[in-house]
C-alpha cells in the first residue's frame, strides 16, 4: 500500500507539473527552451572581407568631415602663469604669488591671426591639477547648497566645515578653492564685454544651487584659497562657483569663463588684463587662456575624426589581409576534411 500510495503521489505530482506547464504561454515555454527564431549568420569569408570593407568605406569619410569641422574651429591658447611675473621673482614663483603686497595684475597683447566670429569661447586651462582626488572631492555638501545654514551635518566638508567657531557655506575644499583669476579684453582701446550670464548648467541652477541660500562666513580665516563670494548674492546665482564645482575627472581640464558676444577680425591687437590670482606654483601647475569658437561638431577636437579614421583604415587594411589569404589558401564552405577528428585518422 505503502509503494501505491507513492506511486499515486508520483504520478499526481507529474500531472500538476504538465497542467502547469500547458497553462504557461507557448512564447515562454519556446524561450525557457532556447527554441526562439534566431539568426545565425554563417561567418564565411567572402562575409567577414564584406563587412570589413563596408566599415572601412563607411567610417574614412565619415572621419574626414569630422577632422575637416574640427580644423575649421579657430582656437587661440595663450599661457600666461610664467609671462605675468616680475623678472625678480621669476626664480621664486611661490613667493610671489604668497605676497599680498605685490599686485597680480598683468597685461598681455595677442594679434589675432583668423576671424574669430562670434560667440567666442572665453576659457581657463588648468594643467596638474587634480580635482578628482578623493579627498578633494568628497569635501562638500550637497545639501547644504539647497538648505544653507538649515543643514547642521555638514562633517562631509572636512577640513573646511567651519572656521572661528562659525559654520561656512558654501563649506568644504572645492568651494574654498574656487579659481579667482579675472580676464577683460579690448581691441584698439575699445572695451570686449565678456557674458558671464548662463555659463553654467541650468540643471545645476535649478536643483542644486539654491535661490534662497547665501554665503556664509567664507573665506573668512587666516588661510585663503581661492576666490570670495559675495554675500549678499544667492548661490544659484553665482555660476563661476556652480562652474568650479562640477569637478572634472582630469588633471588637465577647461572651464567656461565668459562668451565674447561680438566677431573678433584677423590681424587686430587684443589686450588681455588679467589677474593672476591663483596659485599654481606650489603643485607646478600651469594656467592658460583659450579663447575659441565652435560649429557643428562643438570645440576644436581632432580626437574624433582621427578615431573614425584610423578605425576605417584598420578595417580596409584588414580587409585586404584577409581576401589576400583566401585567395592564396582557398578553402570551401563546410569542408569536413579541416575537422579535427578527421585530420587525425577518423572519429575514436
Amino acid at each position: 500500500m505503502e509503494m501505491d500510495g507513492a506511486s499515486s503521489s508520483a504520478s499526481g505530482g507529474a500531472a500538476q507539473a504538465i497542467l502547469l506547464t500547458s497553462r504557461k504561454p507557448r512564447v515562454f515555454y519556446r524561450f525557457t527552451q532556447q527554441n526562439l527564431p534566431a539568426c545565425r549568420p554563417a561567418l564565411t569569408p567572402t562575409l567577414i572581407i564584406t563587412i570589413f570593407l563596408l566599415t572601412g568605406v563607411v567610417f574614412l569619410p565619415v572621419g574626414l568631415v569630422c577632422l575637416r569641422a574640427s580644423e575649421s574651429v579657430e582656437e587661440l591658447v595663450l599661457r600666461y602663469d610664467t609671462e605675468c611675473i616680475p623678472e625678480n621673482y621669476r626664480s621664486n614663483k611661490v613667493a610671489y604669488i604668497k605676497d599680498v603686497s605685490i599686485s597680480k595684475k598683468c597685461k598681455l597683447n595677442i594679434k589675432l591671426r583668423n576671424y574669430m566670429k562670434a560667440p567666442v569661447y572665453v576659457y581657463y586651462e588648468l594643467d596638474n591639477y587634480y580635482q578628482n582626488h578623493r579627498r578633494y572631492i568628497k569635501s562638500r555638501s550637497d545639501k547644504q547648497l539647497l538648505h544653507g545654514l538649515q543643514q547642521k551635518d555638514i562633517s562631509s566638508c572636512k577640513p573646511m566645515e567651519s572656521s572661528n567657531g562659525l559654520p561656512i557655506v558654501p563649506c568644504g575644499l572645492i568651494s574654498w578653492s574656487l579659481f579667482n583669476d579675472t580676464f577683460a579684453f579690448d581691441v584698439k582701446g575699445g572695451k570686449v564685454n565678456v557674458n558671464r550670464t548662463n555659463i553654467s548648467w541650468k540643471s545645476d541652477r535649478a536643483h542644486k544651487f539654491s535661490k534662497n541660500v547665501y554665503p556664509f562666513n567664507f573665506q573668512n580665516d587666516s588661510l585663503i584659497g581661492g576666490g570670495k563670494l559675495d554675500p549678499s548674492i544667492p548661490l544659484s546665482e553665482h555660476e563661476d562657483l556652480i562652474v568650479w564645482m562640477r569637478v572634472s575627472a582630469l588633471p588637465k581640464f577647461r572651464k567656461l569663463y565668459g562668451v565674447i558676444e561680438e566677431d573678433l577680425d584677423a590681424g587686430k591687437l587684443l589686450t588681455v588684463h588679467l589677474a593672476n590670482n591663483y596659485n599654481t606654483y606650489s603643485s607646478g601647475g600651469k594656467k592658460k587662456l583659450v579663447l575659441t569658437t565652435s560649429n557643428w561638431l562643438g570645440s576644436k577636437n581632432n580626437f574624433l575624426g582621427l578615431s573614425y579614421i584610423a578605425t576605417g583604415g584598420c578595417s580596409i587594411l584588414l580587409a585586404i589581409l584577409f581576401a589576400l589569404i583566401h585567395v592564396k589558401f582557398p578553402r570551401p564552405h563546410y569542408d569536413t576534411s579541416h575537422l579535427q577528428w578527421n585530420k587525425r585518422g577518423g572519429a575514436r
